[in-house]
């Protein structure tokens, strides 16, 4: 497991763009303790159904995430299927699935205490 560093922070949000601290900008973005890097969804295969694959998620626990946040988009079309809420079940993760914009709020507040990893949409 990667050491414990700090999770970046969301310094703005709005559609289409995710900003986090030091100046990157993604339209989508994994966030994880110590970086963050553009979410491309043809990695593994996602699309808005069925929606976000724990191979999405896994690279966020590769890098010490106790906590995870899943952002289902502006408008909550992004779906999270069972099977991926269920591994991170099964491998003791907390899970946060919420619309974007109270994602960031929430990822946000728990940056400032605990390594956490992201997945944030940021158009519908």
């Amino acid at each position: 497991m990667a050491p414990q560093t700090a999770s970046p922070l969301i310094e703005h949000l709005s559609w289409g763009r995710v900003e986090i601290e030091g100046g990157r900008v993604f339209k989508d973005a994994k966030l994880f303790p110590g970086g963050a890097r553009e979410w491309d969804w043809r990695e593994t295969g996602t699309a808005h159904t069925p929606g976000i694959q724990f191979a999405d998620v896994e690279e966020l626990l590769e890098h010490g995430a106790e906590v995870v946040v899943l952002a289902r988009g502006m408008n909550g079309r992004l779906e999270v299927p069972a099977e991926t809420l269920d591994v991170l079940k099964q491998r003791g993760i907390t899970v946060h699935v919420l619309g974007t914009e109270e994602a960031a709020r929430v990822y946000n507040e728990l940056a400032e205490e605990t390594p956490v990893g992201g997945l944030f949409h940021s158009t519908c």
